[in-house]
């Protein structure tokens, strides 16, 4: 709906940091003052176009532009799409482009967004790629954080679980590497450590940082613990999975070693991962992640758009 190129969200990495600091220093503007959004997108239309099976993400991109008084169209997978008849990215997203003013899409395949953004006429933003990237999540991630830390600086962080295949954790790692004097340990089974890349980004970087097989060891040490799940669609091996999915179960008895003011994060869903029992203890912040995500996709929806 616009002839100009339009700048899309396709990795956290487009986003320059002041970007995303004021990004969350909006989000925090619709958490106080939410009746005063409620018609910025008045008129405009959002596609969500979903290739891979998404509740989370999906509902919160929806209820973020029908909170700013915008309209959505979708279609809820990629087997009731024209993707199903052999349709391209390239044609779908230049179809759609003549339809809505801005496309949120899921993809399996690493980089389609990347094709989708270069043949869209509206901005695209990446609602997750494979194993890749997740930007969107990763807004959501910094804004709980800095609510419940005060701080994107000086912090411990332990990721845990699927580091290889998990486009939440790389996403998360390349937008807190540009905040100073954080910490890194990084917990997993041997078969699902981080991705060389990443690691590269980490030693580029120069950040202190460590890898361990042992939730326990890590526990106490962190500010921060983001939980992730063994992702079976990732993998080609049943046999593999069974055997890695329940590695890591972080429950009470786990967090009696860990610090009064820790912050529990999980970009869901979660599968045994956590225990429920962890639900009530007021370190855990997954829930609460979900609410700083649609704000976040508020405030780039508007961004993306042109919105003051």
């Amino acid at each position: 709906m616009q002839g100009n190129k339009a700048r899309s969200v396709v990795s956290i990495l487009d986003l320059s940091t002041d970007e995303i600091n004021n990004l969350m220093n909006v989000a925090d503007e619709i958490d106080k003052n939410p009746e005063k959004y409620q018609d910025k997108c008045k008129h405009k239309i959002l596609s969500t176009i979903f290739f891979e099976p998404s509740t989370r993400t999906r509902l919160s991109f929806e209820a973020a532009m029908l909170s700013l008084g915008g309209s959505v169209i979708s279609t809820p997978d990629s087997s009731s799409s024209s993707a199903a008849k052999g349709e391209s990215i390239s044609d779908t997203v230049q179809v759609i482009s003549n339809y809505a003013h801005i496309i949120a899409m899921r993809h399996p395949k690493e980089g389609a967004p990347v094709v989708a953004a270069m043949k869209a006429s509206v901005p695209v933003i990446n609602a997750g790629d494979g194993g890749h990237f997740h930007p969107t999540q990763t807004l959501a991630d910094l804004l709980t954080i800095r609510r419940t830390k005060g701080s994107l600086s000086g912090l411990t962080i332990g990721l845990c679980g699927d580091l290889m295949f998990g486009r939440t954790v790389h996403s998360l790692i390349e937008a807190m590497l540009r905040y100073s004097d954080n910490k890194y340990i990084f917990i997993s089974p041997n078969e699902l450590r981080l991705p060389e890349y990443m690691r590269d980004s980490l030693n580029k970087s120069g950040v202190e940082w460590e890898e361990t097989s042992s939730l326990e060891y890590a526990v106490p040490k962190l500010d921060i613990l983001y939980m992730t799940r063994v992702q079976k669609e990732r993998f080609f091996n049943e046999e593999d999975y069974v055997r890695l999915k329940d590695t890591y179960i972080l429950d009470e008895e786990k967090l009696s070693t860990a610090k009064k003011d820790l912050a529990i994060l999980h970009p869901l869903p979660r599968v045994n991962e956590i225990s429920t029992a962890v639900d009530n203890d007021p370190r855990a912040k997954y829930f609460y992640q979900t609410l700083c995500g649609k704000q976040m996709r508020m405030a780039l929806i508007m961004m993306l758009l042109g919105i003051k």
